[in-house]
């Protein structure tokens, strides 16, 4: 039968398209729902499309700041048009990429919204019209969305998600940031380095709280430093928008409040699953915390035949997680034996400026598991390449367990260390400890000599400080 598949994968962002690749690799007949564009959120309306605004913004930085090198760029601008369109080409581009796969792969490509109906059965309505599908197993990897306020939803005029934020009409003159992770600091870092004056508000006691504590502060006094308002252990009580401008009231710290007028606001705090109408709950597929399903190390759920991958399953909601669940997932399905999906190796990186990147544990965490500690740290303004490139703002942090040695974790905040990041995660998949990554030789200049120094440095042998 045309429509009779080993695997259908309803989503196909960077969970859901990867693992139809290792599928068909593996000699299964697969197939992707998708409802909207091939790539996912990710793909289209998330990592790749922000990470080019970012890069705009960056490029800004230099330009208007060209007297540092010895250079002159006088009255720099930009035509926010463009910043967009170029954003939107670099995402265009890939989804064209996907697409590509899909076809080499011999993956088929259903458009419309998926509903699960019985085990191993799926309908695809689009414009109206239904098409049935059956398969031996069903991947969901149908991601998340923005999480609203309860009280003030995105209307995409003066309340913005991310979404909305990735193709303005105007620059915020006055912005309200509302969340501190990943997401939100990257938006601030962007509006703020295009001109807006910016206003972060963090409930909890610190930004980043994902974060190493010392990662937190740094990037705190660095954004203040830029000129960020950065408001922590603040909540937004209330929420208004207006024709020309959204009126906040925010409780801070101490329990003031304090109501305030901004141009814009970006709602950043969380993402919530999509299973609507995925069909899940008429097979009695079990959620979690927030509507996540459960699933086990490989992707299964409670109810045989189906699996899911991916943000749709709960944090870390990165999309190098999605993938590689997808590949555990599929291998595990076809008969193979691959080591079971575990988040401590996971490297997760904020592209903001200064960028953060970390994998495996905070110091505080060790600590919290028992385990005794020795702790290196080794700042930019020691590294020769730092600072020749003009970016001696930063350290690298690493954790490691004083009587065996493992590196517990690495944390690193400033230019290009989401590029280095992959080091640790490299050392941390395979067990290295610190005997061999001090016998490492590293380039010089490099900013990866960092790396190095920080592990020197736990164990007081540190160089160039």
């Amino acid at each position: 039968m045309a429509n009779q598949y080993d695997l259908i994968i309803l989503g196909s962002g960077p969970g859901g398209y990867v693992a139809a690749i290792r599928a068909s690799q593996l000699g299964m007949k697969v197939a992707i729902v998708e409802r909207e564009k091939l790539g996912g959120i990710c793909l289209n309306w998330g990592c790749i499309p922000t990470k080019a605004l970012l890069r705009t913004s960056e490029i800004y930085h230099y330009m208007t700041h060209a007297e540092a090198y010895g250079l002159k760029a006088e009255k720099p601008g930009f035509d926010l048009a463009k910043v967009v369109e170029r954003s939107r080409t670099v995402a265009g581009q890939l989804n064209q990429g996907v697409t590509g796969l899909m076809k080499k792969n011999k993956v088929d490509v259903h458009e419309g919204f998926g509903t699960i109906t019985a085990r191993g059965k799926l309908t695809v309505e689009k414009d109206g019209k239904k098409t049935e599908l059956a398969t031996k197993t069903i991947i969901i990897a149908t991601g998340a969305r923005a999480r609203d306020l309860p009280f003030a939803k995105a209307d995409g005029k003066r309340i913005w998600t991310y979404r909305h934020a990735m193709v303005p009409e105007d620059v915020p003159s006055k912005l309200l940031v509302i969340g501190s992770g990943a997401i939100g600091i990257e938006f601030a870092s962007f509006y703020s380095d295009m001109g807006a004056e910016v206003t972060v508000v963090e409930m909890l006691p610190r930004i980043l709280p994902v974060e190493d504590e010392d990662v937190s502060k740094h990037m705190e006094k660095t954004l203040k430093k830029q000129g960020m308002t950065i408001l922590t252990g603040a909540g937004v009580e209330k929420l208004e928008a207006g024709a020309k401008s959204v009126k906040a009231a925010i409780k801070d710290a101490k329990g003031k409040v304090t109501e305030s007028e901004f141009s814009h606001a970006i709602v950043a705090i969380g993402i919530m699953p999509n299973t609507e109408d995925t069909g899940i709950d008429t097979l009695g597929v079990k959620t979690g915390e927030n509507g996540h399903i459960d699933v086990d190390g490989f992707g299964r759920t409670s109810v045989e035949g189906i699996l899911a991958i991916g943000d749709v399953t709960g944090p870390p909601w990165l999309a190098h997680k999605a993938s590689h669940e997808g590949v555990v997932a599929v291998e595990k399905l076809a008969g193979q034996n691959p080591h079971a999906f575990e988040t401590g190796n996971i490297p997760g990186c904020t592209y903001s400026r200064p960028q953060v990147a970390s994998v495996g544990m905070t110091e505080a965490q060790a600590k919290e598991a028992g385990h005794t500690v020795r702790v290196g740290n080794f700042p930019f303004i020691g590294n020769g390449k730092a600072i020749a490139l003009g970016e001696a703002e930063g350290f690298v942090k690493t954790v490691f367990d004083e009587k065996t040695g493992e590196l517990l974790g690495a944390h690193m905040i400033g230019a290009e260390v989401t590029e280095l990041i992959q080091g640790y995660a490299v050392a941390r998949q395979l067990e290295t400890t610190e005997a061999e990554l001090m016998e490492t030789v590293f380039p010089h200049p490099t900013l990866s000599e960092m790396m190095h120094e920080s592990v020197l440095a736990a164990y007081d042998r540190v160089l160039h400080i």
